[in-house]
């Protein structure tokens, strides 16, 4: 059965509720977002609130429960990206964005693409192909990997890579960085409030970086096998080697070959278990698990907050899914 994503189109939300975004976009407080904050899906939304605090409110396009890959724009949503002082989003990750983008002044958006360093190559066939073994070294500032020219926004086209950089924290403070510093930069009154928000919020994620260091030291087992390619950055950060049943799309269908081989995989490496995610049926995880005997747990792509989530915001639900590596890895 071809595994289908849990997600409700925005054609079936209620108009009343976009019309809300476009009015909490358009009604923000402070001198930077005169006509609002506008981000493109949650991890982008949540670091932006994190640093403007809670004096502004900051939009999002893509609802809870939604899958952010297949976001389809309303005209709604398109009104709040075009009137929104700033527009925050990731290029290559949400087509409907890039192309909405087009019709948004190129002076009222920030691309974190760049800062977000996507290095990794989106897989289809679901393995990890990033090279095996640690990322580059950062260069002496403290900034890309020396030699990746991806953070340098010289039109590389970032459809081609792994999106899904807020699963590596340390990534997801570079973002956060440069989202602090666009809006510094476009309201230098407030700039200082921006920098020590920033500051605290980057610290969290070190924080969080160090726990999952620590908590993934010393693992029985560092073959992750899951639903989709979704955690190639976390996978590649910690030391794990990321084995995707489907490719970095979530609605792709895996070949009899390709679900062979991770069966086989599993049985070989003495995997005992295979993660889920939230927002997509579990049948093809359910399908190796029976086959192979391991057993099913949940790793959340954090890519929104719903009632199903394991923790109300980010920093809960990577705290859930370090809790859920450890069991299913075996790490002390």
């Amino acid at each position: 059965m071809t595994p289908r994503r849990l997600r409700p189109t925005l054609s079936a939300l209620p108009v009343l509720s976009l019309v809300v975004l476009t009015a909490g976009a358009c009604s923000s407080t402070g001198s930077t977002a005169s006509g609002g904050v506008v981000t493109s899906f949650y991890p982008l939304q949540f670091a932006t609130q994190q640093i403007v605090g809670g004096g502004q409110q900051v939009g999002v396009l893509t609802k809870p429960g939604a899958e952010p890959h297949d976001l389809e724009l309303a005209p709604q949503d398109l009104a709040s990206m075009t009137k929104a002082r700033l527009v925050v989003y990731a290029d290559g990750f949400q087509p409907a964005v890039d192309d909405g983008i087009g019709q948004v002044d190129p002076a009222r958006v920030l691309d974190v693409a760049g800062p977000a360093r996507l290095t990794l190559p989106a897989s289809e066939d679901g393995h990890d192909h990033s090279g095996e073994g640690a990322e580059a070294p950062a260069d002496a500032s403290g900034g890309a990997p020396a030699g990746d020219d991806h953070a340098s926004g010289d039109g590389h086209d970032h459809g081609a890579d792994d999106p899904h950089f807020w699963l590596d924290p340390t990534r997801y403070a570079d973002v956060a960085r440069a989202i602090g510093a666009r809006l510094s930069a476009d309201d230098p009154a407030n700039a200082a409030a921006y920098a020590k928000n920033t500051a605290a919020f980057v610290d969290k994620l070190t924080a969080l970086d160090a726990d999952y260091r620590t908590g993934l030291a010393s693992c029985r087992s560092t073959v992750l096998v899951t639903s989709h390619a979704a955690f190639g950055y976390l996978a590649q950060r910690y030391g794990l080697d990321q084995h995707g049943i489907a490719g970095i799309s979530p609605e792709a269908e895996p070949s009899a070959a390709g679900l062979k081989e991770v069966s086989d995989l599993v049985h070989s490496e003495g995997v005992t278990t295979i993660f889920q995610e939230t927002l997509t049926e579990p049948q093809l995880a359910d399908t190796v698990a029976r086959t192979t005997g391991a057993t099913v747990a949940t790793l959340d792509p954090v890519e929104g907050i719903t009632g199903a989530s394991a923790g109300t915001d980010y920093f809960e639900v990577m705290r859930s899914n370090l809790t859920a590596l450890r069991t299913g890895l075996g790490c002390k």
